[in-house]
């Protein structure tokens, strides 16, 4: 084995894989609402669509299991619990967006059919290569991921050489937290922990490798998909912020995209564009479903059907909601968002950690911390305008929809130093 060319090709499917519908639509238009503060949003969305998916990576590097290794010191029932709802989410919200992404973006400029039309064909070809589960990996990483980088770039290095004169002023109140939570748009952390399932069990058909080789693969191939997003995800802002001024302010995330692509490479931007939306989204669902399905494989005693059936169920409720606009979709996603987000970051921090800094104890105080603390920012995207003002008011951070990260923190810190003193006595 190649090592360095096994790396590149991992790296290139993860990247891939990560690389979706939110991954796309949403740093430009981040762009033009921050303008001159582009650099601040730009650090906000690295922390939340990078720097914490490439930690779960590294946490699938440690761990070399499933999803459910990444809660089970917190409790199996939990550690089932939160795989379901994960699992659940990743089918009927993320998956499908890829399906609605394409079609408004790829399919609708050129050809008159239904959304629905659409989410049929699109998760049939999904499905046909889930199916072909142990080829996925190098199908990925050896032809689709080359050529959606080559279309990005483009659009990136000619948008940087054919600017117009001046950005638009920041409409942003708090670029950080903005980008911060836009972040969580793209699904990237719980993306890790589904396709860093995926990963582990795709390089375990490659059964002549030891633990060590894997941990090393994995990590390293978590690195260069991380350098890629972060290159991309940057040139994307920036490309955003200095076309911010072509932009009315009300244009959507889809029109900004649409936009930027048409500024910078002319006519010919549109077919590029719907080449790049349909393999960016096509690979992420085939991520998604593939891991879902591996994970209720295992549940069965590795049975083909259940994986099978899996990958058929996830697939009809793909073209179920995918035929949704992509809008309506992103609305709907926001309050399942605020809920297992929070819990996600920290599982995926505590796994990373060396174990004597993550004890059963911790996990569970640290979970049931942020789990209580994010009730608030999850309720708010369902309850009256300022119905919860009161208790925001007393939780720091709670109005920007961070509410939990200080308390989490605290109750880390706290258990860690009550172990160390019982410890030394």
């Amino acid at each position: 084995m190649n090592k360095n060319k096994e790396i590149l090709i991992v790296g290139f499917a993860l990247f891939s894989m990560f690389f979706g519908a939110g991954n796309l639509i949403l740093p430009p238009y981040l762009g033009v609402k921050a303008g001159e503060v582009w650099s601040l949003v730009t650090i906000g969305f690295f922390i939340t669509a990078v720097f914490i998916p490439i930690l779960g990576i590294l946490a699938h590097a440690k761990l070399q299991g499933t999803m459910y290794d990444f809660g089970k010191k917190v409790s199996p029932s939990f550690s089932w619990a939160y795989c379901l709802i994960v699992y659940t989410i990743s089918i009927t919200l993320p998956a499908p967006r890829t399906a609605s992404v394409t079609h408004e973006m790829a399919i609708a400029p050129f050809f008159e059919i239904s959304p629905l039309l659409t989410s049929i064909i699109y998760f049939v070809l999904v499905f046909l290569f889930v199916i072909n589960r142990s080829k996925i990996l190098s199908l990925i990483g050896k032809y689709l991921t080359p050529l959606i980088i080559l279309i990005l770039t483009s659009i990136i290095c000619v948008g940087i050489f054919s600017v117009p004169e001046t950005m638009r002023a920041s409409s942003l109140t708090s670029p950080l937290i903005n980008g911060l939570l836009e972040g969580y748009q793209t699904f990237d952390a719980i993306g890790a922990i589904v396709v860093g399932g995926v990963l582990i069990v795709s390089i375990n058909f490659k059964k002549d490798l030891s633990f060590e080789i894997k941990k090393e693969l994995i990590s390293k191939a978590g690195f260069v998909a991380g350098i890629g997003l972060l290159i991309i995800y940057t040139g994307l802002i920036y490309n955003g912020a200095l076309f911010s001024n072509t932009f009315p302010s009300e244009a959507t995330r889809v029109e900004v995209l649409s936009g930027l692509s048409t500024q910078t490479l002319g006519n010919i931007g549109t077919a590029f564009l719907s080449v790049l939306v349909g393999l960016a989204c096509f690979t992420t669902a085939i991520g998604i479903i593939t891991g879902t399905s591996d994970y209720i494989k295992g549940l069965f005693n590795n049975s083909q059907r259940a994986y099978t059936i899996t990958a058929i169920i996830s697939c009809t409720l793909g073209i179920a909601v995918g035929q949704f606009d992509v809008h309506h979709i992103i609305n709907i996603a926001l309050p399942a968002l605020m809920f297992i987000y929070p819990i996600t970051i920290v599982l995926i921090f505590l796994n990373v950690l060396p174990n004597k800094w993550a004890s059963s104890l911790v996990f569970k105080a640290v979970v049931f911390v942020t789990f209580v603390f994010s009730i608030p920012d999850f309720l708010q995207f369902l309850l009256p305008a300022d119905s919860l003002s009161e208790i925001q008011n007393m939780i720091p951070f709670s109005k920007e929809s961070l509410g939990w990260v200080l308390p989490a923190l605290m109750a880390f810190i706290a258990v860690n130093l009550i172990q160390k003193k019982q410890r030394n006595t």
